[in-house]
């Protein structure tokens, strides 16, 4: 089920050069399929989030091979990656990164905009209609920095998804939430994958949240290990 594969990552090997040359990955090699929900593991300084930025495409210092619904990313200059990832990849993170001052409906059409593909009605009719997925409807005009932290996140998920991203990368995204918005997070990426397809790939540090996934990654000192 060669097609099947939306991301394949082969003998991935980073090193970091400060303040000494030490390497971070060995070796690291998987595969993720359409609709999977992955959980990347391990404990602090195991390489998780070093892995997650490299299969992102920020960053390109690395031995290795990442391919992205087929593409490989090592022959593609930043303007071609950049393109990539906004078509490709959405992201949530631990941190919402939210613009505060803007509304949760700007931001949720932010990286359609940035896209350029879809006219702004467009874009702002299918941001609102993520909102009301998530139950955010009625706060689509309210500034990002008056929405609770569960609030925000759920925003920063409409956000990753406003255009259709093959992938949704997640780095801790339930790390600074309660057991309540974890549940209604870890909920929707479930619903996600089921239904739309999509393939999620998070790191995280919950246990029960990786347990529930339907694949665990786990990575000790810069090799997978299960």
């Amino acid at each position: 089920m060669e097609n099947n594969i939306i991301l394949s990552a082969k003998s991935l090997v980073k090193y970091f050069h400060e303040p000494k040359t030490f390497q971070v990955l060995k070796d690291v090699s998987f595969q993720a399929e359409r609709g999977e929900f992955l959980a990347i593991v391990g404990k602090s300084g195991s390489g998780k989030s070093t892995l997650l930025y490299l299969l992102s495409t920020m960053d390109t210092d690395f031995e290795g091979e990442v391919e992205i619904n087929g593409v490989s990313i090592s022959d593609k200059d930043q303007n071609q990656l950049a393109a990539l990832r906004n078509a490709n990849i959405g992201f949530v993170f631990q941190f919402h990164y939210l613009l505060p001052d803007f509304s949760a409906l700007d931001n949720v059409m932010l990286p359609a905009l940035k896209l350029g593909s879809k006219s702004r009605e467009v874009i702002r009719d299918k941001a609102l209609d993520l909102l009301n997925t998530f139950g955010l409807k009625d706060l689509a005009d309210k500034r990002a920095s008056k929405l609770s932290g569960g609030e925000q996140q759920r925003v920063a998920v409409a956000r990753a998804l406003i255009n259709d991203p093959a992938i949704i990368m997640g780095d801790e995204p339930t790390g600074n939430l309660d057991s309540k918005n974890t549940n209604i997070i870890f909920d929707i990426f479930r619903q996600l994958a089921k239904e739309r397809g999509q393939t999620i790939i998070a790191v995280t540090h919950d246990e029960e949240f990786a347990a529930n996934c339907d694949r665990i990654i786990e990575l000790s000192d810069g090799r997978v290990v299960s």
